[in-house]
């Protein structure tokens, strides 16, 4: 028992990256570099084009504001343990460290799915209300949707960490990813798991699964209200303004869904492929967010071009 109780005090976690490459994490680290620094560089750039802009100053940007705030947060949270392995080979981090960056991981991952949500609860009221679109997304709802939406995951992803405590641990325990994931920590107990793996579940199906079945509904309703528009040049239209929300909404569960397919039924799959879907389920939503809305986006891809042709000159 004193072996179990030093364990659960003071266990210590080992993370995992490339397993086999570790020869080669030097080369391996630029192309992972050049994904961090484009995502948080177009995450930043979409925040300073709407903050500066005032004709940006709308409901739609200020959601796109919201998702990029989120996908600052997912970068910078990785970050530091992704590179501590590919540049220091340091793989250590301590428990309590590692609660940490669990838990921002999953809030800033529930966030992103709920702003996904409103961002489709916006695409539908402005083409089912176009002319009330401004009196009804006010800046005080706008305001409140973002406070439940940080709320909601700040909640949810609380307790957690306090059932992963009173678990128990061993003295060294091998994590599958570069970074912190419940589930992960949850396979490296000794003890009973069962109480935080029905909540962990519970955690999915009451943010992420109910938002997935939420967006579906609104583009069930939103291509109902198009299909209703009698102009084929309006509906035509009414659709390009979502190309880039639905981007969006692919890039951030199809990878998610690759990854809980694979941690469930994976088990003979290479340990590479599971760091893999991993690292494409936290790198590739902050990276292709801010391309899709300035590629798409005519009024963010012109301010980017302008703001490109001052500097120039």
């Amino acid at each position: 028992m004193s072996v179990f109780n030093s364990s659960a005090l003071y266990p210590r976690f080992l993370l995992t990256g490339l397993s086999g490459l570790e020869s080669r994490y030097s080369l391996i680290s630029i192309p992972i570099f050049l994904v961090y620094a484009t995502s948080i560089a177009g995450n930043i750039t979409i925040l300073l084009i709407i903050r500066t802009e005032p004709s940006l100053h709308q409901p739609m940007y200020y959601f796109l504001s919201m998702l990029a705030l989120t996908d600052l947060g997912l970068s910078t949270t990785t970050l530091p343990t992704m590179f501590s392995i590919f540049w220091f080979h340091a793989r250590e981090i301590s428990f309590n460290a590692c609660l940490v960056q669990m838990y921002f991981i999953h809030v800033f991952s529930i966030i992103e799915s709920a702003v996904l949500l409103a961002m489709a609860f916006d695409r539908f009221v402005a083409i089912r209300e176009p002319l009330r679109y401004v009196a009804i997304l006010t800046n005080g709802v706008i305001t409140g949707i973002g406070l439940a939406i940080a709320g909601r995951a700040l909640a949810l992803v609380f307790p957690a960490s306090f059932l992963l405590k009173r678990l128990q641990y061993r003295s060294v325990n091998i994590l599958s990813y570069p970074f912190c994931l419940h589930q992960d920590l949850i396979k490296t107990t000794v003890s009973s798991r069962r109480v935080s793996s029905i909540y962990g579940l519970m955690v999915v199906i009451c943010s992420m699964g109910l938002d997935s079945v939420l967006l579906l509904l609104s583009y069930i309703l939103i291509l109902g209200t198009v299909l209703n528009i009698a102009s084929k040049t309006e509906r035509v239209k009414a659709l390009n303004t979502c190309i880039s929300h639905i981007c969006a909404v692919l890039t951030f569960y199809t990878p998610m869904i690759g990854l809980s397919m694979i941690h469930r039924y994976g088990q003979n799959v290479s340990p590479i492929v599971h760091v893999l879907m991993a690292n494409v389920y936290l790198l590739v939503p902050p990276l292709m967010n801010p391309i899709v809305y300035s590629v798409k986006t005519k009024q963010i891809r012109d301010r980017i071009l302008k703001k490109f042709k001052q500097q120039k000159f």
